[in-house]
């Protein structure tokens, strides 16, 4: 089992996009449920203190890359009087976030289907921009940051929202014990076979990117992608990081 493991986290690393496909194409239906015990129930304060780095400052536009089923957006749309724009990789997330926007009614959202490392947009088009749990699903987090930034206008701010590792040594291992078992437990018992997958995954995956990519190093790749005022905010114990930045007006 912990081979299969260690060629899963493998794989997430060598064909990132590929992998996340798989790994949440057969999840829209119970995605917006389950993702609060991804999270330890912690996952919407995490995005609420996101989106509130964003509406701050009033935009016109904003982009919300990795949309998934949509949460970020309506959450974008409740919160401002922007124009949003939601991307995903996968179609059937998107499907399950059209939905949740024909229901809450909600006409100032538009769902398509894109790549955080290639945007289908022009130069400076978006006022803010919001990205979810990406870093660990593509292939060079360096180029997708500079990628995302080219969208942003000069000033405008962008958020984003990561699993991370709590320190040690007391929250380290309980982190680890709630990973490497109760989560694929209880995904298994709530959401079947595709969540306990998911939840055995998560934990190594989590552990191998930051061993890649330390919180300075994101905050060095920040800067180096065109943003300033780069800060971040490690939530509930360490277990969740959102950072936040402004695209450089020079």
């Amino acid at each position: 089992m912990a081979r299969r493991w260690d060629a899963a986290v493998r794989r997430s690393r060598d064909e990132p996009n590929d992998f996340a496909r798989d790994l949440f194409d057969g999840l829209p239906a119970r995605y917006d449920a389950l993702e609060e015990l991804l999270s330890f129930g912690q996952n919407r304060r995490w995005r609420s203190a996101m989106v509130g780095a964003v509406a701050e400052g009033r935009p016109r536009s904003v982009l919300d890359v990795a949309t998934g089923t949509a949460g970020v957006a309506l959450m974008l749309a409740r919160r401002t009087d922007a124009e949003i724009t939601g991307v995903d990789l996968t179609e059937q997330m998107l499907h399950r976030g059209r939905d949740r926007v024909t229901a809450a009614g909600e006409r100032r959202i538009r769902l398509a289907v894109a790549r955080a490392e290639q945007l289908p947009f022009p130069d400076a088009t978006f006022d803010a921009l919001t990205f979810t749990y990406l870093l660990r699903y593509v292939t060079d987090p360096e180029a997708t940051l500079r990628e995302l930034a080219r969208v942003v206008r000069p000033g405008g701010t962008v958020a984003s929202l990561e699993f991370a590792v709590p320190p040690g040594p007391v929250w380290l291992p309980a982190w680890r014990l709630y990973t490497r078992v109760v989560l694929p437990g209880a995904g298994f018992l709530t959401g079947g076979r595709e969540w306990a997958r998911v939840g055995r995954f998560l934990g190594p995956s989590i552990e191998e990117h930051y061993r890649s990519y330390p919180v300075e190093r994101h905050v060095a790749m920040w800067r180096a992608a065109g943003f300033e005022d780069v800060q971040t905010r490690a939530m509930s114990l360490g277990g969740g990081l959102v950072m936040r930045g402004r695209r450089t007006s020079v």
